[in-house]
């Protein structure tokens, strides 16, 4: 006997059911798998984050060591130099006393003119 049309309908409405309930469980599943592998991305990204901000820290402080280390260079330098204008202007006034004297009380009566006004 040759199955009737409502027993045909019967079996393809069992048939689509279980093919959407599969379905809806592959949805599921791969939803629960995107979701695990967003949580494993989101984990990896926050140590990466978290290991580029210790390098950043790790490399500012560094800079800041050698910063003071610049700084005394730089001070350093600039005393040498401050010691060689006083020795240049210690030899220009041995070699021109007068010279040096006159300069000397020009200079002072310019800033007193100045001064007064």
């Amino acid at each position: 006997m040759s199955p009737t049309s409502t027993e045909n309908l019967k079996h393809n409405l069992n048939d689509a059911g279980s093919a959407l309930k599969q379905a809806a469980h592959d949805a599921g599943d791969a939803l629960k798998g995107a979701s695990t592998a967003a949580g494993e991305e989101l984990r990896l990204g926050r140590a990466n984050v978290k290991a580029d901000l210790a390098d950043g820290a790790t490399a500012g402080l560094s800079a800041l060591e050698d910063l003071g280390d610049a700084s005394r260079e730089q001070v350093d330098e600039l005393m040498d130099k401050g010691r060689d204008l006083v020795d240049s202007a210690a030899d220009l006034i041995r070699e021109r006393p007068l010279a040096s004297f006159g300069v000397a009380f020009a200079a002072g009566w310019l800033i007193a003119k100045i001064g007064r006004r």
